[in-house]
């Protein structure tokens, strides 16, 4: 099934029950986070959810968060890439397989305890989690001191421009 994004964690009506009964029936496979933008009708992201009434990984289900993949193809409209689509299949193939090999900030697979201490959110992000950057060598301390400077130059700026923007309305009759 293709559905909206908030379908994952909603609690209005009975969709969280509805959600906690499907992972209770161990129907739930898979859930796919989509990006956005990939329908010429609407630009919210969606989700794929792959159901299975005889899961072979029994009390599992995988989660992918594609969300960053896809190419803008117009300024409104973006696609999915070959590899990209085979990379979603073949993580979905080898969870099936049971030779999955998770990949943090990408696709994990959770059992029911796991998807019931989140309180059956199904959001991918909970629980992918956030792909690891590279160290860049840069100790933290220079590293925040040469952000501070920056954003204190960037205040400053801003001071600048506020300045010249009131005296510029003032200019033309708006003082504020």
């Amino acid at each position: 099934m293709v559905l909206a994004n908030g379908s994952l964690s909603s609690q209005t009506g009975n969709e969280g029950t509805i959600r906690k009964n499907m992972i209770e029936d161990d129907i739930v496979e898979c859930i796919v986070a989509m990006p956005t933008q990939l329908f010429y009708s609407t630009g919210i992201p969606v989700s794929l959810w792959i159901l299975n009434k005889d899961k072979k990984l029994k009390g599992k289900t995988l989660f992918i968060d594609a969300r960053s993949i896809g190419v803008m193809v117009t300024r409104a409209h973006r696609e999915l890439e070959e590899e990209e689509i085979l990379q979603i299949a073949r993580t979905y193939k080898d969870f099936t397989e049971g030779k999955l090999e998770e990949v943090k900030g990408f696709c994990a697979q959770a059992d029911l305890a796991e998807v019931e201490e989140n309180d059956y959110i199904l959001t991918p992000g909970r629980y992918v989690g956030i792909e690891e950057e590279e160290d860049d060598g840069i100790p933290f301390e220079e590293r925040m001191g040469g952000l501070t400077e920056e954003l204190s130059d960037l205040f400053k700026q801003g001071r600048d421009l506020e300045k010249e923007i009131r005296e510029r309305l003032k200019v033309i009759g708006y003082d504020l």
